[in-house]
């Protein structure tokens, strides 16, 4: 009596599928033509992206080569190479590279102004990196309200980069002549426990540095006098 029961119950089974097959039967394969396609592409894209990082590094390695040989126009317009067909993360370092070559070559408009693009455009550890690279660039003689600008959002108390940024003002304000406002401002630095050790030591250095006169003119050393000629130097001259 089972048998016929689970007989019927297989039947009633079939009839369902048969007329739900007969009705979404072309739906049902569409679907699963799309799955297929999209992993299939969905590889395709890997391989492609894993093709293009392979080559963006070899061609990074190349340009970092020839900026440590010394052929920095080469290296620069590799790293420009990098820049323009390397995904994002690739691209975003060959631009800080080639704005370093830059800026060792001579060029620091140049330089200043590819930091300054990252900086606009990334608002993470790269844009940072770019800020107080440009920062360093125009420490010793940019334009103060320049400087100002690019190293604002890294001044704030709570970002990671203050000290670096505080660093590079008080150089800044060192080779401007304001000797008493840098000194103070790399005592704080020295005395900040929050700052790192290395940029603390640097900062102590300084500020003894200016404490102790710094690059004060005290005016030139004078002659020495001549020396007396001794009696019994057999080259004295007769008197």
């Amino acid at each position: 009596m089972s048998d016929i029961f689970r007989e019927v119950e297989e039947d009633v089974r079939r009839e369902r599928f048969e007329k739900i097959w007969k009705q979404y039967g072309d739906y049902i394969i569409a679907g699963v033509a799309l799955i297929v396609i999209a992993i299939a592409g969905y590889e395709l894209w890997q391989r492609y992206q894993e093709n293009q990082t392979l080559k963006a590094s070899e061609t990074f390695i190349a340009a970092d080569q020839l900026a440590d040989a010394g052929n920095l126009s080469q290296a620069s317009a590799a790293f420009a190479i990098v820049a323009r067909d390397a995904p994002d993360g690739y691209a975003k370092m060959a631009r800080l590279s080639q704005a370093g070559a830059a800026l060792v070559g001579g060029q620091r408009s140049e330089a200043v102004m590819i930091y300054k693009s990252i900086a606009k455009e990334d608002s993470g550890v790269i844009g940072a990196v770019a800020r107080i690279r440009a920062g360093w660039a125009l420490a010793s003689d940019g334009p103060r309200a320049d400087l100002d600008s690019v190293l604002a959002p890294l001044t704030d108390p709570t970002s990671p980069w203050r000290f670096t940024a505080r660093e590079i003002l008080a150089y800044a304000d060192f080779h401007t002549g304001s000797t008493a406002k840098a000194l103070t401002e790399f005592q704080n630095l020295a005395d900040d426990q929050g700052a790192s050790v290395s940029l603390r030591s640097r900062c102590r250095a300084m500020a003894k540095f200016l404490k102790n006169g710094g690059m004060a003119n005290y005016g030139t050393v004078p002659p020495l006098a001549p020396a007396t000629p001794s009696i019994s130097d057999p080259t004295a001259p007769t008197p």
